[in-house]
């Protein structure tokens, strides 16, 4: 048996610990170590407690005896002698050996696999910058190959080339020449003074902004155009009965009808639902007489005419509450409601104002608007003769069998004196009306709108008729009805009926009647060729003065684009022929029909629009 020496110091109080049976130990690791029938010793060596006494090793290896305990005193220090088999000391160094090589062995590969990771990071720095280089030569390759093309292009389209693009390059020509006409160019001669590159770059930023621009514009409109002769020899005259607002069109139109509308789009051109939009349209009319190429006639009688008919700026999204609320003003058609087949416009408020269109009222949509019109030809101490609208319209209501709507309108006129003397009273009104439609509708639509109005607006519109003492007095009521009825791409039809009653206000008047009804039947042979006849009725009436009924009809063969009734452009020849009743002789057909009650007229004539 061999011994182990522990260095201790000093005597604990025995009270500090409670009696246990253990062969060693009752706590571990701790100051005191613990020996049977013995007093506790406090431990000093705590690295040699820990490095060779632990828990467990002494547990399991140490075999301890009373009978080979001995204790020696010297001096203040005492040495504790602890019997052992030598055999078992020996153990815990071996597990001491193995945990260092195990920790080395750790210590070594986490060393060597840092090195192999660096080597990594280099070899993939290699290959990005190999890659790298790579890429770059092959974006430089494709950008030349890519301006190739656009210089092939650009040479291919050289006759065609628009105003706009030929002055974008007469603009880089000039930066990059120096040929300007600038005083200052010419005596400094052709070689400019900034980089070519520079200049380059400034042309580029010169053409992408006219591009720009380009999108941001729009063009859009409508014309007809053609030539009639009469049965007589003459030029072609349209047949319309007396007191009726509207005739049908199809062959009957003898003049030349532009619409050019010119939009810009300042702001979000695409109208994103992000961001606010701002727009202006300016639109010209212009009306011919089908006379002349250049109309330069003594009087301007029969010279052509153009009217400035829009003129306004339009918002949207301007508001986060009401983003699909759109504010405008200036001069424009505001939300007529048209009938195609007689070009009639039961509701045309047409005018100069100001207003907010589509406020979402979640069941419907809400517009509100001032228009206002003048007559520069009745001059009264307060100026022109005016009226005053106030328009108000809730729209796409969903209801039965569709959508409906119903619109109101207050109008005021401020009378006065003539300088001749004439006294035109000041005079009020209201109108409204209710309208229901049906969109999709057998491939077409269906519209249905009733109104009624008094006074100064009893005629649905923004104009002012000729003032009379008994203006407050005047009524309208107007029922209008029209569809469209297509159900293949074959045949196609629009029917209509109109419904007015006029009273002026005189009580000594009666009332002013306007009956028609009509059709346009479509046939479409091809993609390409079509023939379309239209026949209408009218009866007006109006005591004292015409009672009669007018008919019409119309064959028109047609090259068009497309199946579809509005399929537009479209080139027709036609062949219109008309009779009427003796109570309207003298009032239709002009000069060559004073005496008759028939007429026949034919021509040809292209529509578009776009």
């Amino acid at each position: 048996m061999g011994t182990v020496t522990c260095q201790i110091l000093g005597t604990p109080n025995a009270s500090e610990f409670e009696s246990s049976s253990s062969e060693l130990f009752e706590y571990w690791p701790a100051k005191w170590l613990l020996l049977k029938k013995a007093n506790p010793i406090p431990i000093v060596g705590f690295e040699w407690t820990r490095e060779c006494l632990s828990k467990n090793a002494l547990a399991n290896a140490w075999a301890f005896h009373e009978r080979e305990e001995d204790t020696r005193v010297s001096g203040s220090r005492e040495l504790v002698t602890i019997a052992g088999s030598r055999g078992h000391w020996k153990r815990p160094l071996r597990w001491f050996i193995c945990i260092a090589m195990i920790l080395f062995g750790i210590v070594a590969a986490n060393g060597q696999q840092a090195d192999q990771l660096q080597e990594q990071l280099q070899q993939l720095k290699q290959q990005y910058e190999v890659t790298t280089h790579d890429l770059e030569q092959r974006i430089a390759a494709l950008e030349q190959q890519i301006e190739r093309e656009k210089e092939a292009r650009e040479k291919a389209k050289e006759s065609t080339v628009s105003a706009v693009e030929l002055a974008a390059q007469e603009a880089a020509q000039k930066a990059l020449l120096g040929q300007s006409d600038q005083v200052g160019s010419k005596f400094q001669g052709q070689l400019s003074s900034e980089p070519t590159y520079d200049l380059l770059r400034e042309a580029d930023t010169k053409i992408e902004k006219m591009q720009e621009q380009l999108g941001n514009f729009e063009f859009h409109g409508y014309f007809r155009s053609g030539y009639g002769l009469n049965s007589v020899g003459g030029q072609q005259f349209a047949f319309q009965a007396p007191g009726a607002g509207a005739k049908y069109r199809l062959g009957n139109e003898a003049e030349t009808y532009a619409e050019l509308i010119f939009v810009n789009n300042w702001l979000n051109p695409d109208h994103n639902s992000d961001k606010a939009w701002m727009k202006t349209e300016v639109m010209i009319e212009a009306n011919t007489t089908n006379s002349a190429n250049y109309a330069n006639f003594a009087n301007g009688n029969g010279n052509d005419q153009f009217r400035f008919r829009e003129a306004f700026v339009q918002a949207g999204n301007v508001l986060q509450f009401q983003p699909n609320a759109k504010f405008w003003a200036g001069e424009r058609f505001y939300r007529r409601q048209h009938i195609d087949i007689d070009d009639f416009y039961p509701l045309d408020m047409s005018g100069y104002g100001a207003g907010v269109e589509d406020i979402d009222l979640r069941i419907g949509k809400m517009s509100v608007a001032y228009l206002s019109g003048a007559r520069p030809d009745i001059l009264t101490e307060n100026g022109d003769l005016t009226k005053s609208n106030l328009d108000v319209r809730f729209y796409d209501l969903k209801g039965p069998a569709g959508l409906w709507g119903g619109w109101f309108n207050f109008a005021t006129s401020k009378g006065g004196k003539t300088p001749v003397g004439t006294v035109i009273p000041t005079s009020d009104g209201y109108a409204f009306g209710l309208r229901h439609q049906r969109l999709e509708w057998h491939g077409g639509y269906h519209t249905f709108s009733i109104q009624y109005g008094t006074g100064a607006a009893s005629n649905f519109s923004t104009s002012i008729d000729d003032p009379t003492p008994f203006i407050h007095s005047s009524k309208r009521l107007l029922i209008t009805e029209h569809l469209l009825f297509q159900p293949n791409d074959r045949f196609a039809i629009m029917p209509i009926f109109v419904y007015q009653r006029t009273k002026d206000g005189d009580p000594q008047h009666d009332w002013i009647q306007w009956v028609s009804f009509g059709a346009r039947p479509e046939v479409f042979f091809n993609k390409y060729l079509s023939l379309a006849l239209e026949g209408g009725f009218d009866h007006t009436h109006l005591p004292g003065r015409y009672d009669g009924w007018l008919q019409k009809i119309t064959i028109a063969p047609q090259i068009g684009a497309g199946r579809k009734f509005f399929g537009r452009p479209v080139l027709r020849a036609f062949l219109t022929y008309a009779s009427w009743s003796d109570g309207l002789r003298g009032f239709v057909g002009g000069t060559p029909y004073l005496d008759r009650t028939n007429g026949l007229t034919y021509g040809v004539q292209a529509e578009t629009w776009w």
